[in-house]
């Protein structure tokens, strides 16, 4: 019944609220404490996704030693519970007056140039780093992007999760039934800010991704070419402590700027696959491993890869 399902959701969204106010009411440094003991809970307690974790871990790095992979998941876990609890600090700590006290920005002036261009700009980044927070961040520098996310089955989550992201000035956009709200955003030289590595099936552009077959969606590619957009990528990757992070390009392409990675969806896709590689073998335990990135892959596809796989590669230390 209707009634049953809405209380169960309600109290689901009352359980986390009162989670995100024990984080609030907790330093960040006790935040990080509690998010490794959670960690090695998780990872060697409960064992939450382990084979499908090591399964990737190896499948990127086969010559990586099994303590090697065992110790990359731990940290990885440690990484995803301690984001959570800066996404949940970052209102509280992180305004216009003292952003410079979280971020780095190596590229300031290249990332300035991109998005105060009157075109449209299409953002592209990964399950790499609190890349929730570089939104947030945006938003604080009078940059607001739009981003495509799916609604959550729970209502009341659902509701508070995205005023919670909004907060910084950022905006959302159901994936249902999104297209007329994305062309009008880019038509009026708008930002839209996107998640790369998501399967797209069967259907879906197939590229290499960290040397492996991978569907990727192809308007990603399409938004840029159709629309004349330049494309940045870009991540967030936490540095020396909590709270602390670096804003890196990783690229950046302009269809105003003859490039061979703009001759079709395919080779614009594969692009920016690659230019999210580099920081995701650098900084392994920042990647959200515990998602199916690799599904079945055409024949085609798999004989390549086998042969990119000859080439041994190790974790990053």
């Amino acid at each position: 019944m209707v009634w049953i399902r809405t209380t169960i959701d309600y109290f689901g969204y009352i359980v986390l609220r009162i989670a995100i106010c024990s984080i609030q009411a907790s330093s960040i440094e006790r935040c990080d404490r509690w998010s490794k003991i959670l960690a090695t809970f998780i990872h060697r307690v409960v064992g939450l996704r382990t084979n499908l974790v090591r399964e990737n871990l190896q499948r990127v790095f086969p010559a990586s030693s099994g303590a090697s992979i065992d110790d990359t998941t731990s940290r990885m876990w440690h990484h995803l519970f301690l984001m959570v609890c800066e996404i949940a600090h970052a209102p509280r700590k992180i305004h216009r007056t003292n952003w410079y006290d979280f971020y780095s920005f190596d590229d300031r002036q290249l990332i300035l140039k991109v998005v105060l261009d009157a075109r449209p700009k299409i953002m592209v980044t990964g399950h790499f780093g609190n890349f929730e927070l570089a939104g947030y961040v945006n938003g604080l520098f009078g940059l607001p992007s739009t981003t495509l996310a799916r609604p959550l089955d729970n209502v009341f989550v659902h509701r508070f999760i995205t005023d919670f992201r909004s907060m910084g000035g950022q905006h959302f956009l159901s994936k249902d039934h999104a297209a007329n709200e994305i062309q009008k955003l880019l038509e009026a030289g708008g930002t839209l800010g996107l998640l790369a590595d998501q399967d797209a099936g069967k259907r879906g552009c197939w590229v290499h991704f960290l040397g492996h077959p991978a569907s990727c969606h192809k308007a990603l590619a399409l938004f840029t070419l159709v629309n004349r957009a330049p494309m940045i990528v870009l991540s967030s990757r936490r540095m020396d402590r909590p709270m602390r992070f670096q804003i890196d390009v990783n690229g950046i392409t302009d269809p105003e700027i003859a490039s061979p990675q703009l001759s079709s969806v395919q080779s614009l896709t594969q692009w920016y696959n690659d230019c999210l590689e580099g920081p995701i073998r650098r900084y392994p335990e920042q990647y959200w491993w515990l998602h199916r990135r690799w599904r079945e892959a055409p024949a085609r596809l798999k004989k390549e890869s086998t042969r990119m796989a000859e080439s041994p590669s190790k974790l990053a230390g």
